[in-house]
């Protein structure tokens, strides 16, 4: 059996992170006083001049890494092949930035490296081997919306299985587990743009089936055109709808033929509540899967019901994150021993 270990990604506190309210330190601080093993990042978001740091910048990461005693569990890698206004960055460019983000990595001491779902699939096998000389592994982030099925991240994971190499996999986001759609999303449309309680109850309702909204638009037939044009009446209606195919409802099996390919995965939060649950991901589910299969490696609470906090309420990254945190913990101990 493998070992299921617990960490926080910092994209969770970008809030407090961005307004000034934490600093990077006060982050690591944070999250050590609690008893978090380990951090995932997005230099780009909390590294400044990343992919290419100042050697102070690097100075300051070391120092914070040893302070701290934090793991390094991932580092968040965006391909920006958008940027120039007039152009993507050609293969060559796009050799190069990853590059750069790789030697960032190892000089940061991940040994993870989540790629943005839709990277191109051309960078990869030219950049592997160095990979594989920092021993660092190259992970496409499978994400709601951009998961199982959809064509660009099939191809991909087509390249994953015929490469077969452990520095080349994965990573899942529980976005696509969620059996209810978020309350914390419906209650944000529900008070600054409100769709009909009609659309909302459709939404759930497919959930409650077993579907989602996704899977509807993403082979539309035309029962379900019809069944669009009778429920759409307002523009907020349609927003909602929308972004509620953001979540997606599979059964966890869709991993299965991937599972050895799956390095790190992304535990989304969006509520969590009184009682101590995700409001919408069934995380003992998910965790007996991973236990029975064999899973060794992190799961990183990504918290982003952030995002659907109403305005003039206060924001409660760090609550929300410390709860699911004790969540998982519980979880695991019952389940692992």
């Amino acid at each position: 059996m493998g070992k299921i270990k617990t960490c926080v990604s910092l994209y969770s506190l970008q809030d407090e992170y961005l307004n000034g309210r934490m600093t990077l330190e006060d982050i690591f601080q944070f999250l050590h006083e609690n008893d978090v093993e380990g951090i995932e990042i997005l230099p780009d978001q909390m590294i400044p001049g990343a992919p290419e740091p100042t050697e102070e910048m690097l100075r300051e990461w070391d120092a914070l890494v040893e302070k701290y005693g934090m793991a390094l569990a991932c580092d968040d890698v965006f391909l920006n092949t958008n940027l120039y206004n007039n152009r993507e960055l050609t293969l060559r460019e796009s050799i190069d930035l990853i590059t750069k983000e790789i030697e960032l990595a190892h000089r940061l001491g991940f040994s993870v490296i989540r790629l943005v779902s839709m990277v191109p699939i051309e960078v990869i096998e030219p950049v592997l081997p160095l990979a594989e000389k920092y021993q660092i592994k190259l992970c496409i982030e499978i994400h709601a919306g951009l998961g199982f099925g959809i064509d660009k991240t099939e191809e991909f994971l087509e390249v994953v299985k015929r490469l077969d190499s452990p520095y080349l996999g994965a990573v899942v986001d529980m976005g696509l587990f969620c059996r209810r759609v978020p309350r914390v999303f419906t209650n944000y449309f529900r008070a600054v743009n409100p769709p009909s309680e009609e659309v909302i109850e459709y939404v759930d309702q497919l959930f409650e089936a077993g579907g989602d909204y996704f899977r509807l638009t993403n082979q539309p037939t035309a029962e379900f055109k019809a069944t669009q044009k009778e429920l759409i009446k307002s523009e907020a209606d349609a927003v909602y709808l929308e972004l509620s195919s953001g979540y997606e409802n599979l059964p966890l099996s869709v991993m299965d033929p991937y599972i050895k390919y799956i390095h790190h995965f992304h535990f989304k939060l969006y509520e969590m509540t009184d009682e101590g649950e995700e409001y919408s991901i069934d995380y003992r589910g998910v965790l007996e899967y991973l236990h029975e299969k064999g899973y060794d490696g992190y799961v990183s609470t990504e918290y982003e019901g952030n995002r659907w906090i109403l305005p003039g309420k206060p924001m409660i990254e760090k609550e929300q994150v410390l709860a699911h945190q004790k969540m998982i913990k519980s979880l695991l101990k019952e389940i692992q021993g």
